[in-house]
């Protein structure tokens, strides 16, 4: 554990791209040996878009990193936050910490993006995806970015994450989203063990399916604790049962073009099947 703790309190920048791009291209390529879906789609293309969002999320985190780096630097110089009301064991710190963050910068917000109508508008770029694969993880609008990168700040002030902590959950936070957005298949024994722990592919693919109630499931990005405690856990032992998208945006010429996806947040609002959002959201 201090051996790690050292590593991502020295993380280069360069280290931190490479694990970004290097969890990218490990499951691309596994997507093309163990399949979970027969897409017939143009790969290449696919993943340009999706590298598109990728590239505008860098660039947004970018903005607030400055900022995070000194909540966290503040934290940890003040003992201010969670982590500091009990003295804790390095390996129980780093835990709490880490669920911490989960919580409120993936789970929280990405729950919220489902339940308040304008921030779904954003959101729904994600969703549009009919190809879920590891490039889905970074399909992103830059305005949902932008609300993920100010509930980050507000978990790490909430945790009293020290720099370190944080590089090691966003670390994981890439390579496990990439993980289970990636079209591959596992043996199902493997796959609902791992659902114990974190999220696994098919745990996920239930989220991408295009229609409600499995759409407003699932939404852990690594543990999925929080679905099971707040009863948004949902498990299906078919997947082939499962369609992508969403409802409302299944012709390609909305869901495979940049310009129209970036402007899908600020079209006349379109409710999916059995949404019930109230008026005043």
């Amino acid at each position: 554990m201090d051996s790690i703790v050292q590593f991502f309190q020295h993380i280069q920048s360069w280290q931190r791209s490479l694990i970004l791009i290097g969890g990218l291209v490990f499951f691309w390529v596994l997507e093309g040996i163990i399949p979970m879906f027969g897409f017939k789609y143009q790969k290449y293309r696919h993943a340009g878009l999706n590298l598109f969002f990728t590239f505008t999320t860098v660039i947004i985190n970018f903005a607030f990193a400055a900022m995070i780096v000194k909540a966290s630097d503040y934290c940890s110089a003040n003992q201010f936050g969670l982590l500091y009301i009990f003295p804790l064991h390095l390996w129980l710190f780093v835990i709490i910490g880490l669920l911490i963050l989960d919580l409120i910068s993936a789970w929280l917000i990405h729950w919220l993006e489902h339940k308040i109508k304008w921030m779904w508008k954003f959101h729904i770029i994600h969703h549009t995806d009919t190809w879920v694969d590891t490039t889905t993880a970074n399909r992103h609008h830059p305005g949902e970015s932008v609300f993920r990168a100010i509930f980050t700040l507000i978990a790490v002030l909430v945790a009293g994450a020290p720099i370190w902590l944080v590089f090691l959950y966003q670390s994981l936070s890439v390579v496990l989203s990439q993980f289970n957005h990636a079209n591959i298949s596992l043996p199902k024994w493997l796959d609902k063990s791992i659902c114990w722990l974190i999220v696994s592919p098919n745990l996920h693919k239930v989220h991408h399916h295009y229609t409600q109630p499995l759409t407003d499931t699932n939404y852990g990005n690594i543990f999925t604790f929080w679905d099971r405690i707040f009863g948004t856990y949902v498990y299906v032992e078919d997947t082939n049962q499962l369609h992508f998208g969403i409802d409302i945006y299944m012709k390609e010429e909305e869901n495979n073009r940049i310009k129209k996806l970036l402007t899908i947040p600020f079209d006349e609002y379109r409710p999916p099947v059995g949404a019930k959002f109230s008026e005043e959201k």
